[in-house]
């Protein structure tokens, strides 16, 4: 595979015993999708679609009105959303990958209240319901910072990856959100090299996460 932002993959040619390797666009890597765009979009997409399966499967639970909905979205908590943000620590979260988690999360939610499509009820109406907010992209960023923070604190190959610089030219147009820009911008910690400097201390850390939590996404 090559990863690469150009339209037109370079080929690459490489051979084992004679025989060549054939060139892929995709391929999973620890149950992670990997895609040569170098983007999260298909792994994302891949991921609530295994979410909404899993959910069928445990409908006749999760849907069921003789439990307490807090119960039931304690098992969502346990058996659906672990599958959903498997390998989140490493998505870069675009406005449009946000809005289909959301959209996701409010999935669950009108299905466990067996709420029909055609009834006209607003998202807030339904979180009410649920007796609960918008969790979900603060769980992931929550674990996204924590997962960053050891990171940069271990300064191995990893924290060269995430911060070190490629040699060559911008390309034209508008430059791809980074990681570490998505998280500064939730934590509130300014520009993205601040936030690099503020995971050495692990206490103002740790708090800086806890704080983004309280306020939500």
């Amino acid at each position: 595979m090559v990863v690469s932002r150009k339209q037109e993959l370079p080929i690459i040619n490489i051979y084992i015993k004679g025989t060549r390797l054939k060139q892929k666009d995709q391929f999973k890597y620890l149950g992670s999708l990997i895609s040569s765009d170098g983007r999260n979009n298909s792994e994302v997409a891949s991921r609530i679609a295994q979410a909404k399966t899993n959910f069928q499967k445990m409908k006749t639970v999760l849907t069921n009105k003789n439990i307490s909905i807090r119960t039931r979205r304690r098992a969502l908590e346990c058996y659906i959303e672990p599958i959903l943000m498997y390998g989140c620590e490493a998505w870069t979260i675009s406005k449009q990958t946000q809005k289909k988690l959301e959209a996701t999360e409010m999935w669950f939610l009108r299905r466990m209240l067996r709420i029909s499509w055609t009834a006209k009820k607003t998202n807030d109406t339904v979180l009410e319901e649920a007796h609960t907010t918008r969790l979900l992209i603060s769980k992931i960023r929550k674990r996204q910072a924590t997962f960053f923070g050891h990171v940069m604190r271990r300064e191995k190959l990893e924290n060269l990856v995430t911060t070190g610089m490629l040699e060559g030219k911008r390309s034209r147009g508008k430059q791809r959100e980074k990681l570490i820009e998505g998280l500064a911008d939730w934590l509130k910690a300014g520009k993205s090299l601040e936030a690099i400097e503020a995971t050495k201390d692990r206490k103002k850390w740790r708090t800086m996460i806890a704080n983004a939590v309280k306020q939500g996404t």
